[in-house]
């Protein structure tokens, strides 16, 4: 990987699962790293020791270099991060994982065989793998990357392989169509050498430590990419069977007082649903579910169908829209979602994250299970209902 020593770099959104990826391997490579964001965000845990403003707006010391996130680029001139992270992605061979959905367990799955198995790679994931240490790190062999389809930036990469784990429309600000997200991917793979549609494969059937039918296929789309890669499935599959996964997908926070608490990433949909299954096959009691929406175009434009997936729990406390993405609309909220829920599930509204852990104290019982939802801080949630429980 290209050496960064002597460069000083600035990250505009450091607390987001993509960049505070790019500052850990702008670190690893050398650079004097600081950054801003909005708010504290789980993701600064694996920042450590590098200085972050938060609040107010970015203010960048002079003569540093600055890197910004899309959802930030208004605030600060600056290369977007999408040229930073092609700057990687073009110094060695590179394979990056891109789709709507699952696309953080298959970078991780592929990353996890390929150092296992003594190849040296190098990762830059959005999301925290404690099996690897972290969401990024350096290495001399293949570079694994989760590419970020809702800003286009994973356009200007250009890696060797590619996997596509699905395609589905969850950006509507970026694409006014699926038609219109399809003939993007279309472009983009058209220039990749090796391709993986995880569609076009059979869920894979060997063991897993990883929960669900959507994993399985996640395994598939790993599997070819790393078999593309050199390392041959006889020597892969077992590995990947001790895959233990990322955090905040399905994480289990803690079972305390007979209540087993998770907390995931998932935020539309298709997400929200394939979890709701999955936990719907460890709980003994009720399903209770905890969402906090985000961006309120996706909740304008989805608020029907984000009702219809959390109608799989049998209680759901919905909170108000995590801003800073987009622009507030008149008349979209949360309560929007709530409001569309089906008499037969019990709802609550919780405009904070605090009235959603005092909400859920109030209703959770022995045998219950609890998943909160989203990208922002429902983490919070989860960690105050743990230990507000009785033991």
């Amino acid at each position: 990987m290209p050496v960064l020593d002597g460069r000083r770099i600035y990250f505009v959104g450091i607390g987001g699962s993509g960049l505070s990826a790019y500052a850990n391997i702008a670190r690893a490579l050398g650079a004097e790293v600081r950054g801003w964001d909005l708010r504290q965000t789980i993701f600064m845990e694996t920042l450590d020791g590098i200085e972050i403003d938060l609040g107010d707006e970015p203010t960048p010391p002079p003569g540093w270099e600055v890197v910004v996130s899309t959802a930030h680029s208004a605030r600060v001139a600056g290369p977007p991060r999408a040229e930073f992270l092609a700057e990687l992605v073009a110094a060695q061979p590179s394979i990056v994982v891109g789709g709507a959905h699952g696309k953080t367990t298959t970078a991780a799955m592929i990353a996890f065989v390929l150092r296992a198995t003594g190849r040296d790679p190098a990762w830059i994931i959005g999301g925290v793998v404690p099996q690897l240490g972290g969401n990024a790190s350096t290495g001399a062999g293949w570079l694994v990357v989760e590419g970020d389809e809702s800003d286009r930036s994973i356009g200007a990469l250009r890696p060797q392989i590619a996997v596509v784990t699905n395609i589905e429309l969850d950006h509507h600000a970026a694409y006014g169509s699926e038609a219109e997200l399809r003939a993007f991917f279309d472009t983009w793979l058209a220039g990749v050498p090796h391709v993986v549609r995880s569609w076009e494969l059979e869920p894979f059937a060997g063991e897993l430590a990883v929960a669900g039918a959507h994993n399985r296929q996640n395994a598939a789309a790993a599997l070819a990419a790393l078999e593309l890669a050199g390392v041959p499935c006889v020597e892969a599959e077992p590995v990947l069977a001790r895959f233990t996964g990322v955090d905040r997908r399905f994480q289990l926070v803690g079972d305390r007082g007979g209540v087993a608490v998770y907390d995931d990433y998932g935020h539309n949909p298709t997400e929200l649903a394939v979890t709701l299954r999955t936990a719907r096959e460890r709980c003994a009691g009720r399903l209770i579910a905890v969402y906090q929406p985000h961006v309120h175009e996706r909740t304008r434009q989805l608020a029907s169908e984000l009702a219809d997936a959390l109608a799989l729990a049998d209680l759901v406390v919905v909170t108000d829209v995590l801003g800073g993405r987009d622009e507030p609309r008149d008349g979209v909220s949360g309560k929007r979602v709530l409001d569309l829920l089906p008499s037969s599930v019990r709802a609550g509204w919780a405009p904070s994250l605090d009235d959603a852990a005092q909400l859920v104290l109030a209703w959770a019982g022995r045998g219950d299970l609890v998943v909160t939802f989203g990208v922002g801080e429902p983490w919070k949630v989860a960690r105050a209902i743990v230990a507000g429980l009785p033991v």
